[in-house]
């Protein structure tokens, strides 16, 4: 499964470090339509499936039941970055379910919102699982539990039927068959899902243009996509990309960033998929190759271009703030 170069990091003339990856964009028939590197490289998708594990808890009638709202709806797609209105929108979920972060197995860890963990380390808050970037995704499982009265103990293992509907979902969406999937562990302890960047790219064209799928699923994904759209700050947090980009371009794209070099977007409009994987990992490779693919896709107007412009054609500097390097996209 061959890589392409996608990123060179320059400091004066001189190329110092590349980043290789995979990038796939496909239309809702499954054709390819623009691929560096192999679209069969398998990866985990990692919190890139977040949208497709918040379908079920519209389409089996779980928000409806308890009133979700569209906010709590967004933060079950997110990773978040543990801002107030985050927990906001998670302790609301829990409330209207009937349960309490006591529930939430997502593990514990500090906001990534610095301002957000400095106040709390200043007030002697410990952190909590609702300061979890997942926390808003395992709420989301909680209430397909409760509304289907699973057992609340053990929703995040693979063997239990939320998880299962997970996979189905997922797999689903993606055209596979669930059996083909890779399973391992994301870090908020349920299931992830190991997959060619392509299927990836097609479960994101399948989610903002769903006509294949029956009617509960068709609702449940527009809703879905609408709502990230409308909420980019719910969808991660103040500063990071990918509630920029969203804030910048609203609901022409849908947009989901993973860790370990992944990032997922849907383009209603054109009913087009991407997938991109940064095959080190490396964050600083993302911004530029995104907004690369989606300009190569007449996506990115001269004001879109200027105001994303430190996130298309990030510079390097040094300690005195000089810019000595850049990071250029090489396709």
């Amino acid at each position: 499964m061959e890589t392409g170069k996608l990123v060179e990091v320059t400091r004066g003339e001189m190329v110092e470090s590349t980043h290789r990856g995979v990038v796939v964009v496909v239309d809702t028939s499954g054709k390819t339509v623009f691929a560096v590197g192999d679209p069969q490289y398998r990866t985990y998708i990692r919190s890139a499936a977040k949208p497709m594990q918040a379908v079920p808890v519209i389409e089996r009638g779980a928000a409806q039941r308890f009133g979700l709202s569209e906010q709590e709806l967004a933060v079950i797609t997110a990773s978040h970055s543990g801002e107030p209105e985050h927990q906001e929108a998670v302790n609301g979920i829990l409330k209207k379910i009937g349960l309490s972060t006591d529930n939430l197995l997502c593990g514990t860890t500090k906001p990534l919102h610095k301002p957000t963990a400095a106040k709390m380390a200043a007030e002697n808050i410990k952190p909590g699982p609702i300061h979890c970037p997942c926390s808003g995704k395992h709420s989301g499982m909680l209430a397909i539990a409760v509304h289907e009265n699973y057992s609340l103990n053990d929703y995040y293992l693979l063997e239990h039927p939320v998880q299962q509907i997970m996979l189905e979902t997922m797999a689903e969406l993606a055209e596979m068959k669930k059996e083909e999937i890779i399973i391992g562990i994301d870090g908020c302890g349920v299931p992830v899902f190991g997959m060619p960047v392509k299927a990836m790219a097609l479960a994101y064209a399948n989610f903002v243009r769903p006509d294949k799928f029956s009617s509960s699923r068709q609702e449940a994904c527009l809703k879905l996509a609408r709502i990230m759209g409308e909420n980019p700050k719910l969808i991660a947090g103040s500063g990071r990309f990918t509630t920029v980009l969203a804030e910048q371009l609203g609901t022409k794209i849908v947009a989901k960033d993973g860790s370990e070099g992944v990032f997922c977007l849907g383009i209603p409009e054109k009913g087009l998929g991407i997938a991109i994987k940064i095959e080190d990992g490396g964050a600083r490779a993302m911004d530029p190759v995104i907004l690369r693919v989606l300009d190569r896709l007449g996506l990115l107007t001269a004001e879109d271009k200027e105001a994303l412009d430190s996130h298309y054609h990030p510079r390097i500097r040094n300690f005195r703030n000089e810019v000595i390097g850049m990071i250029r996209v090489t396709f």
